[in-house]
């Protein structure tokens, strides 16, 4: 007899008409400094800037808020940019000495970014009639002609061809050739030498028909465009690297490899100029690296700047990457920590004007941008309202807290204030201010916490498009390290020559790295932080508006409770410095609680109403009373068999015998299970009777899906006892009549623990509790069939709804929980999401994800999608990240799937580490060091750029050559393609893209993070957290290939809609 079950008969209409009002996927914009930028260009008419990649993405950036990005179809590096003044169109030269024309189209009030014509300059014939060699073909520069309409193309082989931008045609018969030129220079210097590539080409301010060309050799020449003939000729003969024209014509400046300039004059006279008539080594006079690139620009006020790259001592100072900037007898040399790409003076360009009178220097580093205010005594650095660069230390963890309260927010933004004074005059000093933002002011304030490998947490202003730095907490201060031996050499250097000056805040390298940070939590009410780092320090902070002097607890836990056989081969916990400290204004330390042994926390959280902080590492957890200063507990989770538990990430003790015999427990274990699974006579016959239930199943009947068979993990696999998440939650665990304070703890092993506090209740009106200790007493102990990770845990009130975060409730700023009906706590696993029953801990409902879909959970989160069509109305879902890069969204607490989504590569370990969920639907992600992908789950919550720009360039010309071709418009590794005449970006609904808006009434209890390590609405992610799971993700095996084959097979080309 065959049997089969039946799920649900078809799909929903209605649910499926709601599915849309509530979910959609965006990735909406990329915050952060981009990643391996090669080419930078700036319009000084528009007042915006363009950066080029390695990866061939094009980012242009005005005003904070306002932003554009593209992406070449050939991922290959952009190497010049020019800006077409005015008309908002940009010519890109990629390495392949291709050309790429942009424009900013605007459709609806709203503009986007498009290419419009691409140009491959092709090889020419040669006398014998074979074509010349594409290196000689090869563009080494471009100008563009002051007209606008034409620009000129140097080439490697000297020839300089010119070419109609609007066409991107090259003119005929205007080909300037080597050779031409030389018939102007005298017979002694031709000497059978070649000229070389074209290294610089100049425009001539108020005479658009002249141009200066500098070749390699070091002739230079002014060009006739109009009498098609040359007008001057200087005879330089140190090898050329770039040429400045002065504004009034009548100085040239040039650069010369051998760490030199050269000032030449204008001589009306038809005779050559043989020499210039200042040339100088100013780092001389011993051998120097050559001078990249060089600026002339003279003041009203007398005098002028002069600004190059490079030129420093080769053997004392070669690996230094340097700006100087000279003016009079001042000299500065901008010592960065990264390489130098290219910079631009902002400053008048107007013909009518005499004087250049620069404003500003901006320099485009590797890993950061610098900006200088050039009319301020000293030449102060501007802090950038965006592109600051996120990884100035590497990036450990990140978190995000939403609907921060006003008073918060201004408290943290006056601590960043004081911190750095320059912070408040930025937003007037910022010289790149162009284009309007056309987004709506974000009805609440959003951070985005970052931990960093040197020990500081950065907090960043994430409500809109532009993430802005806010402030930054150092904790490094409180322990001993080698800082201050690296600050007296800084001040022991400053009087040596040449003068540098330390620029930039990019700085890739920690004093000692157990100061990173792992884990941090935040509770927005009572401004109390906690910040935990690699050598088991976990600090408790208070924000304080004003800067004190005083002494921090210290005391310690120990989690391996006396337990024999186990000795720490890892690291030393950091030594605490002892006695009054003084403290700047921000959050401050109040206690610091060590960990012994000194690993890494795996988990941490924190609940400021109780005043209570728990904590694990790789060997158990702990709960630590901070307002008694006392510990409350401490619990060891090691299996008897993590030794290698004992050696920490810094140790290099590791067994290789141990290693390997893992390795062939593991072969082994595969082939047993293999032999297992052989087919037996009784299998063929199930799976004709499958076959025949298939064929006799009417089409709209979902069947069961096949789930996959999962073999049980070992209870004696290495690092078992790891921490992955701890929870509080005020439920019933004791009896089903009494709720009460409870802390939760899930392990790497599978296992549960959930523990009955008995808090002392705060006095009426009080905020703080009495001064008397806290107990714990285990209550109930789950341990799930698979031994699979414990990834998160959270606690469902009678309504199915998460509880409210602390003090929510209490200051009525959230509906309060049901606590008349059963609670029920969600368990998610790397494998499963599973409901128990509270108080008896009996399952309810459950989803096994990896026996469905073959993949494992990373990042769990529970999130309010708002819908598009009803404003009041929401739903809570709980959001995943898969090991495959997938995004999955299911109901809550009924565990049926809504959704999917494929987000990130499965190859990019890094990324879905990386990755934090907000609780209204969004989340982050890295897509290199330096840049955060926001993307956006929910149809109503989207974050990204809605800007227009006042362009002087006709639309009609550009509606006639836009074309029906396919449009990247993301420059990450996973762009969404679009077509140019239907692209989303050029029709937003400005009503559904604002920021993340306020919750309706009864989705107030819903948004929480339940893998957050704080309250209800903070996520906690870290890019360290890329476990040995994650690699046998990334490399495979033959049963993971097998079921990847079959997901790809089944799974369709766009986002699908999951029903069960």
């Amino acid at each position: 007899m065959m049997k089969f079950r039946f799920r649900r008969q078809g799909a929903d209409p209605q649910r499926e008409k709601l599915k849309q009002e509530l979910f959609a996927f965006h990735k909406t914009v990329e915050h952060g400094f981009p990643n391996q930028p090669s080419a930078l260009a700036f319009d000084p008419e528009l007042r915006i800037m363009a950066i080029g990649t390695r990866s061939g993405a094009v980012k242009i950036y005005g005003a904070p808020g306002v932003e554009f990005t593209g992406l070449h179809r050939d991922a290959a590096t952009v190497t010049q940019m020019h800006f077409l003044p005015g008309q908002g169109r940009l010519l890109t030269l990629l390495d392949d000495s291709s050309l790429h024309l942009w424009e900013i189209i605007h459709h609806n009030g709203c503009a986007h970014l498009e290419e419009a014509l691409s140009f491959q300059l092709p090889s020419r014939p040669g006398f014998d009639g074979a074509s010349t060699p594409s290196s000689l073909t090869r563009i080494t520069v471009v100008l563009l002609m002051a007209a606008g309409n034409t620009a000129a193309l140097g080439t490697e082989g000297g020839s300089i061809y010119f070419l109609d931008v609007t066409t991107l045609a090259l003119l005929e018969r205007q080909t300037l050739s080597p050779d031409e030129v030389l018939r102007s220079v005298p017979d002694d210097y031709r000497c059978g030498k070649a000229l070389g590539p074209v290294e610089s080409l100049q425009g001539h301010l108020r005479d658009p028909t002249k141009i200066l060309i500098g070749y390699s050799r070091g002739l230079l020449v002014i060009w006739n465009q109009a009498a098609q003939c040359v007008d001057h000729v200087f005879l330089g003969n140190q090898q050329l690297e770039s040429l400045c024209w002065g504004r009034n014509s009548g100085t040239i400046i040039s650069s010369h490899s051998d760490g030199s300039y050269a000032i030449w004059p204008m001589d009306t006279s038809g005779s050559p100029t043989l020499q210039p008539s200042v040339a100088t080594i100013p780092y001389g006079p011993f051998p120097c690296k050559a001078i990249n690139k060089i600026l002339w620009r003279n003041c009203e006020s007398g005098g002028h700047f002069i600004i190059f790259s490079g030129g420093m001592p080769r053997a004392s100072y070669g690996d230094r990457h340097c700006v100087s900037v000279l003016r009079a007898e001042t000299l500065v040399t901008l010592d960065f920590t990264s390489r130098i790409i290219d910079f631009f003076t902002v400053h008048s360009t107007r013909p009518e004007d005499e004087f250049d009178d620069p404003q500003a220097l901006a320099v485009l580093l590797e890993e950061e941008l610098v900006v200088l205010d050039l009319q301020t005594p000293g030449w102060p650095s501007v802090p950038a309202p965006y592109l600051a660069p996120l990884h100035s230390s590497a990036i450990t963890c990140s978190a995000h807290v939403a609907n921060v309260p006003a008073k918060l927010w201004a408290r943290i933004v006056s601590a960043g204030e004081q911190q750095s004074p320059q912070l408040i005059s930025s937003a007037s000093s910022w010289p790149i201010t162009g284009g309007r933002n056309l987004a709506q002011e974000p009805s609440q304030r959003g951070l985005l916490l970052t931990g960093h490998e040197d020990g500081t947490v950065r907090f960043w202003d994430a409500s809109g498009v532009a993430l802005r730095p806010l402030y930054k907490l150092s904790t490094a201060g409180l322990f001993q390290t080698d800082c201050e031996h690296t600050d007296s050499l800084g001040q022991a250097a400053e009087d040596d020559w040449p003068p540098f000056r330390k620029v930039g805040c990019f700085d890739p390298y920690s004093d000692d790295p157990r100061l990173g940070v792992q884990k941090v939590a935040l509770c927005k009410y009572t401004a109390q932080m906690v910040v935990a780092g690699t050598a088991g320090q976990v600090l408790v902070l208070e924000l304080s508006d004003v800067p004190t002097e005083q002494a921090v607890s210290v005391a310690s836990v120990d989690l391996l409770q006396d337990r024999e056989g186990f000795t720490w081969k890892g690291h030393e916990r950091l030594s605490p410095r002892t006695g009054p400290l003084p403290w700047p204004a921000g959050f401050q330390p109040r206690v610091l609680v060590q960990c012994l042994p000194p690993a890494a926390v795996t988990a941490v959280t924190l609940h400021a109403e109780w005043s209570l902080v728990a904590f694990g590492t790789s060997h158990g957890f702990g709960l630590f009373d901070y307002q008694c200063k006392s510990p409350v507990l401490a619990r060891c989770t090691l299996h008897p068999n993590d030794s290698l538990a004992m050696e920490g990430p810094l140790s290099r003790v590791k067994s290789l015998k141990k290693s390997l015999r893992q390795s062939f427990r593991r072969i082994r274990k595969s082939r047993v299970s293999g032999k297992k699974r052989v087919a037996n006579a009784n299998s063929k016959l199930q799976e004709a009777n499958a076959q025949l239930a298939e064929q006799a199943c009417p089409h709209d009947v979902e069947m069961t899906p096949v789930q996959r068979r999962i073999e049980p993990r070992s209870a004696d696999d290495s690092l078992s006892g790891v921490v992955r998440c701890l929870y509080f939650a005020d439920t019933f665990l004791r009896d089903a009549a009494h709720h009460g304070p409870t802390m939760w703890a899930g392990t790497n092993s599978g296992s549960v623990f959930a523990y009955a506090l008995e808090v002392p209740a705060a006095v009426a009106g009080g905020e703080k509790r009495p001064e008397r200790a806290v107990e714990a007493v285990l209550g109930k102990e789950v341990q799930l069939m698979h031994r699979a990770p414990v990834v998160a845990i959270a606690v469902l009130d009678g309504r199915g709804r998460p509880l409210p975060e602390p003090y929510e409730a209490s200051r009525d700023l959230a509906q309060a929980p049901d606590m008349q009906g059963g609670h029920a706590v969600l368990i998610a696993s790397e494998e499963q999401f599973k409901v128990f029953t509270l108080p008896k801990v009996s399952a309810k409902t459950k989803f096994k994800l990896t026996a469905h879909e073959g993949c494992r959970v990373r990042k769990v989160a529970l999130a309010t999608f708002a819908s598009v069509a009803c404003e009041d109305y929401a739903e809570t879902c709980l959001a995943c990240l898969t090991n495959l890069g997938d995004v999955h969204v299911f109901s809550v607490p009924g565990l049926r799937p809504q959704v999917q989504y494929s987000c990130i590569r499965k190859e990019d370990i890094s990324g879905i580490a990386s990755c934090v969920f907000t609780r209204h639907g969004q989340g982050f992600y890295l897509i290199s060091p330096s840049e955060f992908e926001r993307f956006s789950l929910s149809a109503r919550n989207i974050t990204e750029p809605l800007c227009s720009l006042d362009i002087s360039w006709p639309r009609d010309a550009t509606q006639a050559r836009v074309q029906e071709s396919p449009k990247l418009s993301q420059a990450n590794g996973n762009p969404s393609i679009i077509l140019a005449p239907q692209s989303r970006d050029g029709s937003p609904d400005p009503a559904h893209k604002g920021a993340d808006t306020p919750e309706p009434p009864e989705a107030t209890l819903s948004p929480m993070s339940i893998d957050s390590a704080t309250s209800a609405d903070t996520t906690l992610d870290t890019t360290g957290d890329v476990t040995v799971e994650d690699v046998k993700d990334f490399l495979g095996s033959e049963e993971s290939e097998r079921n990847l084959r079959n997901l790809t097979e089944d799974e369709a080309p766009t986002c699908t809609i999951l029903i069960k």
